[in-house]
């Protein structure tokens, strides 16, 4: 694809324009910048002339933006994102033999993913991770990732999927407010009334474990909303009450006793882990060579 070059934007005068903005004065922003109030105009001037509107009004001793800078402000600064985001990802693999940006769902990134990166990294050892969280699909066209972990069916705007491994959730809880049970077992019916902790993402799930154990799934929706797996697993240890919670992203806290299995009936979720490549980088060998080792690290652990 060939860029004109008379619409690649100057990323100086774009900054100033930026800096002024948020401070409302060339002068605040010339300090910042380490340049004139003169200097800062001049940019803003060649910046509007460019775009062909104007972007400031001023008014009395400030200068406030124009509805045409108050459209271009949030693109700006998305642009000035990207691009630090471009040269800090770019310097820091430098001196790599290969990077891979990846990415995740945020509770697995952290509880699932991560920990097992070392071991990605003592076979390849000179990649450099650039790992991202992300709870939905995106354009990959529009975000600089190599490959993504998504939940749900196997459907991904120019990507490729490629199944990693299904989803078992089971009710826990901390054993140190006694309500892992002590001694005597705890059946489902005793779930019914006590305090429940939802995924808010998925506000159904208890309703469909109660009827996967034949309970009727009416009392199932009481209780406390958080969006997040991660706020979840933290307020089942310290003790707010029972989750229903995949296996994996608990092995820490299963292994130390911070959480209890309380009925030891899994139900499967409707949805699976996919690991998606965009088609454009389907020839990456890194990008190969990352999902067959993940696939590896799946099926050792079925």
């Amino acid at each position: 694809m060939t860029l004109s070059r008379k619409l690649i934007p100057d990323l100086v005068a774009i900054q100033a324009f930026e800096c002024a903005a948020r401070h409302q004065s060339f002068t605040q922003a010339g300090r910042e910048l380490n340049l004139t109030q003169s200097a800062i105009s001049r940019q803003i001037k060649d910046l509007e002339n460019h775009l062909g509107t104007r972007l400031f009004e001023r008014i009395r001793q400030r200068v406030v933006l124009s509805a045409s800078g108050q459209r271009f402000l949030p693109e700006a600064r998305k642009l000035l994102q990207q691009t630090e985001e471009t040269m800090l990802r770019t310097m820091s693999s430098a001196e790599a033999g290969s990077s891979l940006s990846i990415a995740t769902l945020p509770t697995f990134g952290s509880r699932w993913l991560s920990p097992r990166l070392p071991e990605f990294l003592s076979l390849y050892p000179d990649t450099v991770f650039n790992v991202g969280s992300r709870s939905a699909p995106f354009d990959f066209e529009d975000e600089n990732f190599e490959l993504a972990i998504h939940y749900g069916q196997p459907v991904w705007a120019r990507g490729t999927c490629t199944y990693l491994c299904n989803e078992s959730i089971l009710p826990v809880a901390s054993p140190s407010r006694k309500l892992a049970g002590q001694g005597a077992a705890i059946t489902p019916a005793d779930l019914v009334d006590k305090p429940l902790l939802h995924l808010a993402t998925r506000p159904k799930l208890w309703g469909q474990w109660f009827e996967h154990t034949d309970l009727s799934p009416e009392m199932a929706y009481r209780g406390h909303r958080f969006d997040q797996f991660s706020m979840i697993i933290e307020a089942a240890t310290a003790g707010m009450g029972y989750a229903l919670l995949p296996r994996y992203l608990i092995e820490q806290e299963l292994k130390s006793g911070a959480l209890q299995v309380v009925v030891d009936l899994p139900m499967k979720t409707e949805n699976s882990y996919y690991v998606v490549v965009p088609e454009s980088k389907m020839s990456s060998p890194i990008a190969r060579n990352f999902v067959s080792w993940l696939i590896g690290q799946v099926q050792r652990e079925d």
